[in-house]
């Protein structure tokens, strides 16, 4: 049982990757001026729920199995995707606004945050891996 919960921890962090991968590359192509605005921000807030899922889905994965510290690990950022998700304001398209994307440095600090899930996602990729390992040779 433990073996399995971290293999689909495992390939639901591989999904978080390639999604943390997609939305720098998109975002540094609006940075570099190959897309428009309203074109970026309509790729990344299809992709914004799904990443708030599958977060959730690790981390209730690691409360209903009792590994405190992964859990606690992942807790911080699965809250503020659902923060960042909640406090979107009325009128805007979504997480990423293309009226506001170039405002007050948003697109430096949507990059910055990327980058940081990213380096997030391959923590716990190795952590999943090193875990299923563990369990494997335990059963």
């Amino acid at each position: 049982m433990e073996a399995a919960v971290f293999i689909l921890s495992l390939v639901d962090c591989c999904a978080l990757i390639f999604l943390s991968v997609y939305f720098i590359i998109t975002l540094s192509d609006l940075e570099c001026d190959y897309i428009n605005a309203r074109a970026c921000c309509s790729k990344l807030n299809k992709w914004v729920i799904p990443e708030m899922i599958g977060q959730a889905l690790a981390t209730v994965l690691m409360l209903v199995s009792m590994h405190w510290f992964v859990f606690l690990l992942n807790l911080p950022v699965a809250s503020w995707n659902v923060y960042r998700y909640v406090k979107v304001p009325l009128g805007n398209m979504g997480v990423y606004d293309p009226t506001e994307i170039h405002n007050r440095g948003q697109l430096k600090s949507h990059m910055k945050e990327a980058m940081i899930k990213l380096g997030f996602h391959l923590l716990c990729f190795f952590i999943y891996l090193y875990s299923m390992i563990l369990a494997l040779i335990n059963d």
